[in-house]
């Protein structure tokens, strides 16, 4: 892990709820380093494993070939003098260039009441259509690209607040930004011996693959459940993206990521492979199934 305790230290702040953040300045580069959240939920944990997760999660959406940002694993040593694992994201903006949040999108639409935060699916599709900043169909594919990814890594936290753009106050111009935030996936507040019930409990591990965790996208009031959704097959750009991205998740290339993170234990390391590759196979590749067997006896029908 890199000692990022004597970097130096830039006034620049970030928001956010989880956590700590400060920047830091390492090899000539700018980056967040993000601090372990209160692991509000679990008493036996003083800290959640938030850094590791944003660390894996992040990973995860490199592998499949989806932009970004580039991530680092390592220590920081408080003034108090406690040794914390941190995750350093490094910082993608630049002189002039600045990030804009989806939900600044979503307010730019004049003739709507809608909460620019506000997750309910029928809102944010309607967004994509009348926004005029970003090409329509970009936007709608980073959108249900992330939303597969996330239903891969159990991401229970991809509101509007944590996806959107680069902004060039000087051309006026505006690009997707790399995906960020993912410290609210793979389950950051469950310790080893809650790893250990899961992996040993067919009944709690279904019941992490089935209906824990939500997303934060929500479909008439309610919070989706991934995998009911996806498996519906009711929405079509949601199936088109799992089309894109499921051939290129590639379960050996996830467990050699993982294997290769520093400061895991090896029931760390065997409950993330084993949660990854279970909801793979049993949200993704069955969804994916259903699909082609659906988009087969369509085509039988044409005949």
């Amino acid at each position: 892990m890199i000692d990022f305790t004597e970097c130096p230290v830039r006034r620049k702040t970030y928001a956010g709820a989880n956590g700590s953040k400060i920047s830091v300045v390492y090899n000539d580069n700018i980056y967040m380093l993000k601090f372990p959240a209160i692991a509000s939920k679990n008493q036996v944990m003083s800290y959640s494993n938030s850094c590791i997760s944003e660390y894996l999660g992040c990973k995860v959406f490199e592998s499949v070939g989806i932009p970004v940002q580039e991530v680092l694993l390592g220590t920081y040593r408080t003034p108090k003098g406690t040794e914390k694992t941190v995750v350093a994201c490094r910082d993608f903006t630049s002189p002039g260039v600045v990030l804009q949040d989806f939900a600044s999108l979503k307010n730019q639409i004049v003739d709507s009441v809608r909460n620019g935060y506000g997750t309910e699916l029928s809102d944010i599709q309607d967004t994509f259509e009348q926004q005029t900043a970003i090409d329509a169909t970009i936007l709608k594919e980073r959108f249900w690209d992330m939303f597969i990814v996330d239903a891969l890594i159990g991401n229970w936290d991809r509101h509007n607040g944590n996806w959107g753009f680069l902004y060039d106050t000087q051309t006026d111009e505006m690009t997707l930004a790399p995906v960020f935030d993912c410290g609210s996936c793979l389950f950051p507040q469950a310790d080893e011996e809650k790893m250990n019930e899961i992996l040993s409990d067919r009944n709690a591990m279904n019941l992490r693959i089935f209906n824990q965790p939500l997303s934060a996208i929500m479909q008439d009031g309610k919070k989706i459940n991934y995998f009911a959704f996806i498996s519906s097959l009711q929405n079509q750009d949601c199936n088109q993206a799992l089309k894109r991205i499921l051939p290129r998740v590639d379960l050996t290339e996830i467990c050699r990521i993982i294997d290769e993170t520093p400061g895991l234990s090896d029931i760390q390391k065997k409950f993330f492979a084993g949660m990854l590759s279970a909801r793979k196979e049993r949200i993704l590749d069955f969804s994916f199934k259903k699909l082609k067997k659906l988009e087969r006896s369509g085509k039988e029908q044409l005949r």
